[in-house]
């Protein structure tokens, strides 16, 4: 794939002007040079001389600075002394130079921004590492960003993929990297750097293409944790296969949610408040600190919930998790400090 294709199907967050806009900058830039020679040459009236009847008034050196930065000049009014002289070399021609560039600026930004952002591009993708690919920026996905933003993940670590152009468009508009295409298909995902994230999200809108994009993931990434959103709970154990450490199923989960806040208000209403980082109380996780291993979980400010041993969770109830080891992870519930 060369660099315009690779160009047009990888776009990174930036803020840039609408063409109008652009325009108009271009124009009071330009405007703004004219101005400023006309003002040289204004405080040296007598430094020329018209030809058509000697004297220069300010309309001739109005004229005069709109023949000479548009063009090379018509002769007729010409700088005489050497102080007019001095100043048409040191100030007026450089002026006529920039003026001519900004002119061009629009020609010449056309021709260049796909090299550059080809360039741009190539050193995004030299920099990413252990970073977070989302797969599909849907509610879901959006959601996901929300998430991992607010539990402090910078926007520079996340890319998007998804094939919808409107999609990468709004994913670049919220500060994240987009990249266009079918995740399910090796190539889409390697544009994202799969192979080096630490983190990869799905959620499409099919089931079937979660499966694909899911073993796509795993095939190119052996390491990275792979949670993966399914809207039928029959369809959980084809995406674990597939290679996902979790599974999500949307429907399930809605309507156990639904059902619980029928029957208790105040205990869906926390289950929110335990996914909504920094605000209430958190559901953590944290590795075990050295002075913790080989004691049991210490309630405090933290309340252990569970212990994470080898890829396998015991309650903190059982009495596998009654003693702590190095390299243990620690599910906590931790109430933040109001303001």
């Amino acid at each position: 794939m060369n660099e315009d294709e690779t160009a047009l199907r990888v776009r990174l967050p930036s803020a840039r002007l609408s063409p109008l806009r652009a325009v108009l900058r271009r124009m009071a830039i330009a405007l703004a040079m004219l101005l400023a020679m006309f003002a040289l040459v204004a405080l040296d009236l007598d430094g020329y001389r018209d030809n058509a009847d000697s004297e220069v008034s300010l309309l001739d050196a109005l004229y005069y600075v709109t023949v000479s930065i548009s063009t090379t000049g018509y002769g007729d009014i010409t700088p005489v002394t050497t102080g007019a002289r001095i100043v048409n070399i040191v100030a007026v021609t450089p002026l006529r130079i920039a003026f001519l560039v900004v002119l061009v600026g629009t020609t010449l930004e056309v021709l260049t921004r796909r090299t550059r952002d080809a360039i741009l591009i190539d050193r995004w993708r030299s920099r990413l590492q252990d970073h977070t690919v989302i797969v599909g920026y849907g509610t879901k996905g959006r959601a996901a960003a929300r998430t991992l933003l607010d539990n402090g993940t910078v926007k520079e670590s996340i890319v998007v993929v998804d094939p919808d152009p409107a999609v990468v468009e709004e994913a670049a508009a919220d500060g994240f990297a987009g990249v266009l295409g079918d995740g399910s298909r090796s190539h889409v995902l390697g544009r994202a750097r799969v192979r080096t994230a630490g983190q990869i999200i799905i959620a499409t809108r099919r089931d079937d293409t979660t499966a694909l994009v899911t073993l796509t993931a795993r095939s190119l990434n052996r390491k990275a944790t792979i949670v993966a959103a399914v809207r039928e709970a029959e369809n959980d154990p084809l995406v674990r296969q597939s290679g996902a450490d979790v599974v999500i199923t949307s429907a399930e989960t809605t309507g156990r949610m639904m059902g619980v806040a029928t029957q208790s208000p105040a205990v869906s209403a926390l289950i929110q408040d335990l996914l909504t980082y920094g605000r209430g109380v958190d559901l953590t996780e944290r590795l075990v600190r050295p002075e913790e291993v080989g004691g049991p979980p210490i309630k405090g400010e933290e309340l252990p919930v569970a212990v994470v041993r080898d890829g396998r969770m015991f309650p903190y109830t059982d009495p596998r998790a009654a003693e702590l080891h190095e390299g243990d992870t620690l599910v906590v519930i931790h109430v933040a400090k109001p303001e």
